[in-house]
């Protein structure tokens, strides 16, 4: 059992009192075992944690509803009483006033989130939309709290970090043009793109085989992830890399280079993947035209990731909901548009209207598609 204090203290040495009934605020509060007290949560300050708390009232006969994303084993206390427990990745709405009988509406109750691993995904926690019953329901004495705070964190993520590695990006970028003159011209100079013969140009002559190559896919991979952090900034929202990986919410750097890697490995172990796609398909003279353009078209087209971020910087804190349609068009368009470009070269080479060249296509550009757009773009 954990001793609590009467009175709340914030770091700084304010008061916290929370007027609402049945709502949440977006103010979190660690336990600062050293000073028996709990404390505002700073996510840059104190890091990831297993717990988390939050005064909270409640005035009976009215809901109070929250929703959330949880991991597994993810669980709710209220006053150190076990409430809920998530027994799998999913999106859950609850009601804290039929979870509690009888409440006092005299007494504040502390709400604790917590989970064996830290992956609170506190920033998912929000007061449920009421229907117009419920609405019409609640007394007019009762302050709701602005949809700003109730829809968005408080603590949006450290847009230093992304700033940081777009200063990187430019350096890498400014590096390749200044040591890889010719290959970095192959790449991205519009009128060698528009040639079929740039192909056979610089280190797509031999992709993946020098360091220049693996800075390129470095730079774009570096570049997407950044694109993919941004526009989800909250990685627990995708279910299916839930399942699959542990990333911490809190440190943004380590999601940034998780998904560095993960791009950069996808790219490498593309033309692995086209090579045994051309075997079972008899199709093998094909893999290295395919895999040059799928390299080309990328490269080219991650330079717009940069203007996207940039983007995201200026524009996400006025007008976020834009900021993400925005980005998310362009992601699916910059994807698509490689799938057709590839289509359009290997038709160039080959007539694709045969029904077992077209199943090649399906296989290796087509279904790789919808999963990517669905994992990035449509996330839920």
């Amino acid at each position: 059992m954990l001793w609590l204090p009467g009175n709340l203290l914030a770091q700084d040495g304010r008061s916290i009192n929370l007027k609402n009934k049945n709502q949440l605020t977006s103010d979190w509060l660690v336990f600062k075992p050293n000073q028996n007290r709990l404390t505002l949560y700073l996510p840059d300050y104190h890091g990831p944690v297993n717990t988390l708390y939050q005064w909270i009232s409640i005035r009976p006969g009215q809901p109070f509803r929250i929703s959330f994303t949880a991991r597994q084993d993810l669980c709710l206390f209220v006053d150190n009483q076990l409430i809920f427990t998530a027994d799998s990745v999913a999106s859950y709405e609850i009601d804290l006033a039929k979870l509690i009988p009888y409440p006092n509406t005299q007494h504040r109750y502390l709400l604790c989130i917590w989970h064996p691993g830290g992956l609170l995904n506190y920033q998912t926690f929000r007061n449920a939309v009421l229907t117009p019953e419920e609405a019409a329901n609640i007394q007019i004495d009762v302050k709701p709290v602005s949809a700003g705070l109730a829809i968005k964190p408080k603590n949006l993520p450290n847009q230093n970090v992304f700033i940081l590695f777009l200063l990187c990006i430019g350096l890498i970028y400014g590096s390749l043009r200044t040591n890889y003159t010719a290959d970095f011209y192959s790449i991205f100079r519009l009128n060698t793109f528009l040639r079929r013969t740039g192909l056979d140009e610089g280190f797509l002559a031999k992709p993946i085989s020098s360091w220049s190559s693996i800075l390129f896919v470095l730079s774009f991979s570096l570049s997407f992830a950044l694109v993919i952090v941004a526009i989800h900034t909250n990685v627990q929202n995708n279910v299916i890399f839930n399942r699959l990986f542990l990333v911490s919410e809190a440190d943004i750097t380590s999601r940034i280079l998780f998904y560095t890697f993960l791009i950069f490995i996808f790219i490498l172990l593309k033309y692995i993947f086209l090579r045994v796609m051309g075997v079972i398909f008899g199709l093998k003279s094909l893999v290295l035209t395919q895999y040059r353009e799928f390299l080309r078209t990328i490269l080219f087209m991650g330079l717009f990731f940069p203007v996207i971020m940039l983007l995201y910087l200026v524009l996400n804190t006025v007008n976020p909901k834009t900021v993400l349609l925005v980005s998310n068009i362009a992601v699916a368009s910059i994807l698509v548009f490689t799938v057709l470009r590839i289509f359009y070269t290997l038709n160039k080479k080959v007539s694709l209207r045969n029904l077992h060249l077209f199943s090649y296509i399906c296989a290796t550009e087509v279904i790789p598609l919808i999963i990517l757009i669905k994992l990035i773009v449509f996330t839920y």
